[in-house]
């Protein structure tokens, strides 16, 4: 283990994550392949593949894909904005911290997916109840990181900023905000997988095209390749918005 200033410096390889990855799956497809495991019940992997590629070449999935990265990356973004918005002022200003912490806390451990009917009362079957079902789904999360790693920026480095009689805005803006960066990134990875698992849940209430439709009409079928295939779908998204914040990290944070 490599030390660097005094602390932990653990870095990431590609290499062993592949290798297990690949492992799982020659262990997956071998048990399938020696009829160690029911087919109905999980698919081998070469017939998850052909399911996905029957149904990419068909042009459904580009369908299904796109009318859920376009629910989750609106609802994200509207979610992240509000979300930021107060999460900086609770961190910042007595008053805003005075009322709206408690109402976080109040209303955070409601399931997000149990308001869905209420919204579509409010906005229709239609995309804006999806979108208000993700976007306060992100807003929470994103709001107490925001709070939290604002309320924990080192004090030293406030009254030093202080001291050199930098003016409050600047003060914000190149010690507080830099400072709490790395919290308010932990919470877009938290809220981008929060956005997910809410466009699955809504798309399976009410939508005819989505990967959340597009699984729940598998299983009802039981085509439980295809079903899987909607799954493999889901991780790749995941796995995009992980590399995406990681790259927004890596650019936000060099000064580390």
């Amino acid at each position: 283990m490599r030390f660097r200033g005094g602390g932990f410096a653990p870095g990431q390889r590609r290499g062993p994550a592949l290798l297990v990855f690949a492992a799982l799956i020659a262990f997956w497809q071998g048990g399938s392949s020696l009829g160690w495991i029911n087919p109905l019940f999980l698919p081998s992997p070469w017939n998850i593949a052909e399911a996905l590629y029957a149904v990419a070449a068909s042009g459904e999935l580009w369908r299904h894909f796109t009318a859920s990265l376009g629910r989750i990356l609106g609802g994200w973004a509207l979610g992240t904005l509000a979300g930021l918005a107060l999460g900086t002022a609770m961190g910042l200003f007595t008053l805003a911290r005075s009322i709206g912490l408690p109402l976080v806390s109040a209303i955070f451990p409601v399931p997000k997916i149990a308001l869905l009917p209420l919204f579509i009362l409010w906005f229709g079957i239609g995309e804006p109840s999806k979108l208000a079902t993700i976007a306060l789904g992100v807003f929470f999360p994103t709001a107490i990181n925001c709070y939290s790693g604002i309320d924990g920026v080192a004090r030293n480095l406030i009254r030093m900023a202080q001291s050199f009689d930098l003016p409050p805005r600047d003060i914000v803006r190149k010690v507080v905000l830099p400072g709490a960066m790395p919290t308010i990134i932990a919470g877009f990875r938290i809220s981008s997988s929060v956005a997910l698992i809410l466009v699955v849940a809504a798309e399976m209430i009410g939508a005819e095209y989505g990967l959340g439709a597009f699984v729940l009409q598998a299983g009802h079928l039981m085509a439980t390749d295809q079903l899987l295939a909607g799954v493999v779908c889901l991780s790749i998204l995941g796995l995009l918005f992980g590399t995406a914040i990681s790259a927004l990290e890596k650019n936000l944070l060099r000064w580390r």
